[in-house]
């Protein structure tokens, strides 16, 4: 059987589509909010749902995102809350692929095996961590027995024989990072990208995601021309932290991602 991610990527595909996979922090701006906000986003165009998990250091993020993690935090958001609410956004959404997006800590906290069941049982196709390297992938065994793909990351610095390995390891997507740097900052030179991914292409047969510097409609079809899917968050998670109700979270969350899906469709014209 195939796994949402592999329907998904598939359905885009036959269409000459895009994928445009949003990213928000679970808990903020309102733990309330969190469901109403993800069958927002699917409203707005969104393929896939990127959910991070608050986590007190989150080092590869900049200060938009490590932000919002700390409101989460102190609002008490956990991963089984997290969990939780991807089993309730199951209840009604069976098709958009959802990934955790964080670090290792919490589910070391949580236990691998513990985690992996609770987390398939609620619904999650995959673990896109951060803090773990492929060196140290060994760790997420019980991820992958219990059917969960580890997203792996690339960025412009990882050296050939290890993106080679990237390659070959990559389930669900491969994310590819457009810069060596922290999520939110502004640097974009879509050249050097187009060329990284095209490499990564010629190894890989997982689908290529971009993301780190897509801001708005301009830069996500900028990257659209040859990613399989655009990554876009710290421009939500800042057009978010403001939301004062559910309502208006989830109006925010839709009217963020519609145009930029507008955008992608109306380049495949």
């Amino acid at each position: 059987m195939k796994t949402r991610f592999e329907r998904r990527f598939a359905e885009l595909k036959a269409a000459g589509r895009t994928g445009l996979i949003p990213f928000v922090t679970a808990g903020d701006p309102l733990p309330e909010a969190v469901v109403p906000m993800l069958h927002a986003l699917v409203a707005g165009g969104a393929d896939v749902i990127e959910l991070g998990v608050p986590f007190s250091d989150p080092m590869a993020d900049g200060p938009v995102i490590q932000h919002a993690s700390e409101r989460a935090i102190a609002r008490g958001v956990g991963l089984k809350t997290v969990l939780g609410w991807v089993a309730e956004f199951r209840q009604t959404d069976a098709d958009t692929p959802i990934v955790l997006m964080g670090y290792l800590n919490p589910l070391e906290m949580y236990g691998y095996e513990r985690f992996a069941t609770d987390a398939v049982a609620a619904g999650v196709d995959g673990v896109l961590l951060v803090d773990c390297p492929i060196e140290e992938a060994h760790v997420l065994e019980p991820l992958r027995a219990a059917g969960l793909d580890q997203i792996l990351l690339a960025s412009p610095t990882t050296a050939p024989a290890r993106m080679e390995r990237l390659c070959k390891a990559s389930s669900g997507f491969l994310y590819y990072v457009s810069f060596a740097g922290i999520t939110g900052s502004a640097q974009l030179s879509t050249d050097d990208i187009a060329a990284r991914v095209a490499a990564i292409r010629t190894a890989s047969s997982a689908p290529v995601a971009v993301g780190f510097g897509v801001r708005n409609a301009g830069s996500a079809v900028a990257i659209a021309a040859f990613a399989d899917a655009v990554v876009i968050g710290s421009a939500l998670v800042e057009r978010l932290a403001e939301a004062t109700s559910v309502d208006d979270a989830a109006t925010r969350a839709h009217d963020f991602l519609a145009p930029i899906r507008a955008a992608l469709d109306a380049r495949k014209g």
